[in-house]
């Protein structure tokens, strides 16, 4: 299977909450949109590996991914070592993404971060011809997507660029609201996390609309890139007019 773009999140939910607007809007492009999720969220307080398996499943559909994949890496010991840089190799070399959407490097949960270098690493040594891999028996062709976009969760940064979500902020929230045994539910008897609190959803709501309002539309997702980006004409920006 070949892909345009490969979506990468340490947790089940963490796609849905950052980017899943991006995710969604892609899809409605006709582009094809992997997922995939390094940890089961085992370690999570609330839910379990099971409940959060099918609950990611759910909101892949709703996204339109055209599949999601789990590289089962313990939740709470996301190693950067080989044996996790050479499984998230062998998925680039599998579903040959031009463009890889990763986690921002600067973060409060060490899982982020270390999800982030590993997928930097896995991004440049994937186009190696004598880092070797293989599936389902077979040597693997190497394969090292044009690029890759880091996307905002707890910290926050200046964007390179910002993706107008108005049109698939609905499917966005249907996607994150999926992941029911995370959010705020009167009949759990779980404990309280940051995202189980009555207003968690609101405040995802409003950092859409504040980076929304920063180019002039409804809602919006932040992005930051590595490289410097180019375009061939300066009247397809959008802007915020004063």
């Amino acid at each position: 299977m070949n892909v345009d773009i490969l979506a990468i999140g340490a947790h089940p939910d963490d796609i849905e909450l950052a980017c899943g607007g991006t995710v969604a809007k892609l899809v409605q492009q006709r582009y094809k949109v992997a997922l995939c999720d390094l940890t089961q969220g085992e370690l999570g307080t609330r839910g379990t590996k099971e409940i959060r398996r099918e609950e990611a499943q759910q909101a892949a559909k709703i996204l339109g991914a055209v599949t999601r994949r789990n590289l089962q890496i313990p939740d709470g010991n996301v190693e950067v070592n080989k044996k996790n840089l050479l499984k998230i190799i062998t998925l680039i070399r599998e579903l040959r993404p031009a463009l890889l959407i990763i986690p921002y490097g600067v973060e409060r949960h060490p899982d982020h971060v270390h999800t982030s270098e590993l997928c930097r690493e896995a991004w440049y040594y994937s186009g190696l011809e004598k880092m070797k891999t293989k599936l389902s028996g077979k040597v693997q062709e190497r394969h090292r997507p044009h690029h890759y976009f880091e996307f905002m969760q707890w910290m926050e940064f200046e964007p390179a660029f910002i993706v107008d979500i108005s049109d698939s902020f609905d499917l966005k929230m249907k996607s994150v609201r999926a992941h029911a045994s995370q959010f705020f539910n009167p009949e759990s008897k779980e404990s309280e996390t940051k995202l189980s609190r009555p207003d968690f959803l609101e405040v995802i709501g409003t950092r859409c609309r504040y980076f929304g309002s920063k180019i002039g539309v409804k809602y919006g997702e932040p992005f930051i890139s590595k490289w410097s980006l180019g375009i061939d004409n300066p009247f397809n920006f959008i802007v915020n007019r004063g």
